[in-house]
Formats: C-alpha cells, structure tokens, sequence
C-alpha cells in the first residue's frame, strides 16, 4: 500500500494532516502557534510512518502546513493530527472550516502531550463547539479502531497513568462519529512519545509497542474509510427530512443520553421506500421524542439504534414499559452490529420486563411473509466472516411477545447502513436490499398487528 502524508503547518499546535485516498495519502503537521510543545516529539509521526512501511507494507509520506494552508477539501489533506500541552481555541471562522472538513470525509486526531489535561480539556470544549449535536464519547472494545489491523484489546500504560487515577488496561479513545465513521478522534493519554521511542515512567503515555499498534490501526481504519465515506457523503444527499403529512401515522425516533442518531438519512429512506413499495396510502412522518414525551403514545412505532453503551432513567424505563404494554412497538437495531449497544439494549429491555425473553423470531412468522417475503438475507463482509464465508443467511431478528403480537423487534445486526445503501466497510450487518426488506416488513407488521 502506498499513501502519502502531508504534514500540515499551523499556529495552533500540532496538527498532522494525514491523507488517504487510493494509492495515495497525505498527512500534515501543523506548526506551532502558542503551544510551544507543540513539536515536542519531533520524529514521533515519522517514526510512525517509517515502522509501518516496513511491518505493515503501507508506504506513507508527511508535510507540514499551516493552519491557514490545510484545505476543507479533505482530497487534498484527508487526516489531521494535532498534539499539545496547552489550552487552545479555534477561531469561529476555523471552526466552521474544520466542521465542513469533517463532514466532507475528513478526519482529525487529537494527542494530548504527555496527557495534558488542558490540552485535553480544550479539544473536548472545541469538539462541542463544532459538533454541538454529537457529543464525544468514549469507543468500546469492539469498535472497528481497535481491530482494523491489529487486535487491541489491551494496552500497556506508564505508571503516570495509574498514579492519574486510571486502573484500566484497556485503550482509553474518544472520538465524535457521524454516520457511523469516526471524524474526530481523541487520545486521552500521550501516544506520540510512543512513537518517539522515548517514555519515561512520569508520564501519562501509552508504551511504545500499544503505542504504535494503535497508531496503525488508527491510520489503517482512515485508508479503509476514505472511499466509504465519499458514498456515505452521497446517501446524505438522498433523502430530506420526511414532511408531515395530514394523513400520516408518526414513527418516533427515540431520543436518550448518548449518541442516539448514528445514520441521518438511513430511517427516512427507508419510510419512502416502505410506501412505493406496499402502495399503502398511510405515509409515515418522522419524529424525535424522548421517552418522557408523551408524544410517543400517538406514535405506532418507536425506533430505537445506538453504537455504543447506554442507560435510561427510572422514568424513560417505566415509560417505555407503559408504551409497549398499551400495543405500542419498539422496534431497535444495533447499528453496524456494535457490541456494545447490544448488550446495553438487551440489559435495558430484560430490566423492564423480567419475567419476557427475548427470542429469536421463527422464519415461519408473519413478519417475514409481507410485504416481502423473506427466507434469507444478504450480510456484510464483516459478518460473512463471522459465519464461515457465507454471503447469505436466515434473517436473525429478535422479538419480545406480548399476548400473541411482538410488543419488541429487535436486530442485533446493522440495518440502517444498508437503508442508506452504504454500509460501513466495518459493519456486521445485512446488505442493502435484505436491511430495506426488513425494515419493510416491520413497517407492514406494525400496521396490521
């Protein structure tokens, strides 16, 4: 694999631009501004670069720009990288640069210099600013960043580390996503003296062996995304928000803490599809409620989707379980297949309804008959790999019964990717036509059940 980097010059600290697209990448360094620590590991991303032309086989190059150099276009700088001490702002101005940057398929990074707390601070205050709708969250285990090349379950730490109140060996990486891709990613502890090669104990560092293996991932999940999120970029462009229709039945997205919307246009091209399909004259309308908002009970279907780890209040619990027990359906995907929401859903629903499980769906129900009948599916890469290289399997979707009708539907594997007709080159999940069938008939079963 060759990619060149160029590493961006800037006044703000460091920012490395690191570009992947096709035989290419590019990656920059962004000089200093205020922080003067800002090149404080100066053969760190070099370092990098040179280890994995010779154990990974990717061929990487780096320049240096300014801030005011490094292009919205993210064809001309598709990675950043910043590192830093100090506190830092962004300009309004660089602000919305960077937005239309990460939306347009960019990606940045964000190393905290010896696991400075300021520099820390200022990046997460920074990120809310450009991502006011999409908080920073903390990636589980199983998020595709710690598999794409190596495995990186577990990381080794200095002792400044533990001494910092951290007991953890597992990698500690936050990052915002938007439409399940990863454009600003954050390291809470130091991974550039890494790559230097020179840790001491008294700092708050990765060790230079994880140090460097979550570098490559990192850059490797990049490559791999490049040409994934031109598409995905495309999909947004498809479907506009669904208008309210006077004669519409409301299908309510359900609102919690936590990243709740993963795909913007997957849930709307789906309801679209779902009416050309059957030819039903009830369109659906789209709404976002919160499980306290009383709105949901005029709403048929709620449907529910997340990446990583969640909770509901008390309240939220005992609301949902009023919904459903009056007929109300709840119908919640996993998206991408993420591990972690899985598990939290399947805690979440078995904490609300104890005495119920929640069972595989038989192939000879009526949910896989109308509109389309459905005997197999077709799934990701990912998840042909999971079964032994098979392309297509019997849908495994999920239901909770309540007195002969399904009062919970769920998919532990990724739909909305495929509503969108891209799915993430890491998804675990059904492929385009088999994701529409099924929301199709959900849809179906909702209104006749």
């Amino acid at each position: 694999m060759n990619f060149r980097l160029s590493i961006s010059l800037s006044l703000a600290a460091l920012l490395l631009a690191a570009g992947i697209s096709g035989a290419s990448a590019q990656s920059a360094k962004e000089l200093y501004g205020n922080d003067i620590y800002w090149n404080a590991t100066p053969n760190d991303v070099n370092n990098l670069l040179k280890s994995m032309k010779t154990e990974v086989d990717a061929n990487f190059q780096m320049d240096a720009r300014r801030m005011s150099e490094v292009s919205p276009d993210p064809e001309q700088n598709p990675v950043l990288f910043r590192s830093g001490h100090y506190n830092f702002s962004y300009t309004p101005e660089q602000r919305e640069k960077l937005r239309k940057y990460l939306l347009d398929g960019g990606m940045i990074i964000y190393n905290t210099g010896l696991g400075s707390q300021p520099f820390y601070n200022s990046v997460v205050r920074e990120l809310k600013e450009i991502f006011p709708e999409q908080p920073l969250q903390r990636l589980t285990s199983d998020h595709p960043i710690f598999h794409s090349y190596y495995d990186v379950d577990k990381v080794q730490y200095t002792q400044a580390v533990r001494q910092a109140g951290f007991r953890g060996d597992e990698p500690w990486i936050e990052a915002v996503e938007i439409n399940c891709r990863v454009v600003a990613l954050v390291s809470r502890w130091c991974m550039a003296v890494g790559w230097q090669g020179i840790v001491q104990e008294d700092w708050q560092a990765y060790q230079p062996d994880s140090a460097f293996r979550i570098g490559v991932n990192i850059l490797n999940y990049a490559s791999s995304m490049r040409a994934w999120a031109k598409n995905a970029a495309q999909a947004m462009k498809f479907a506009d928000k669904l208008k309210a229709y006077s004669d519409s039945v409301s299908m309510a997205q359900v609102v919690y803490d936590g990243i709740w919307k993963t795909r913007h246009a997957g849930l709307p091209v789906m309801l679209q599809t779902f009416n050309a399909r059957t030819g039903i004259p009830v369109k659906f309308a789209l709404k976002e409620l919160r499980l306290s908002d009383a709105g949901i009970y005029d709403s048929p279907v709620l449907y529910m989707t997340g990446h990583e780890h969640f909770e509901l209040s008390s309240e939220d619990k005992a609301s949902l379980k009023k919904y459903i027990e009056n007929g109300g359906l709840l119908f919640a995907e996993s998206c991408c297949g993420r591990k972690g929401f899985d598990a939290a859903f399947k805690a979440m629903i078995t904490s609300i309804f104890p005495s119920k499980k929640l069972e595989r769906i038989p192939l000879d129900s009526i949910l896989f008959k109308e509109p389309n009948e459905i005997k197999a599916v077709g799934v990701t890469e990912g998840l042909m790999q999971e079964s032994g290289g098979k392309a297509r399997t019997e849908p495994a979707l999920f239901g909770m019964d309540f007195g002969g009708h399904y009062g919970v539907i769920y998919s532990p594997f990724g739909l909305a990717g495929g509503w969108e007709m891209s799915q993430s080159p890491y998804a675990r999940g059904v492929n385009d036509s088999g994701a529409l069938h099924l929301g199709q008939n959900i849809l179906m079963y909702s209104l006749t059940n």
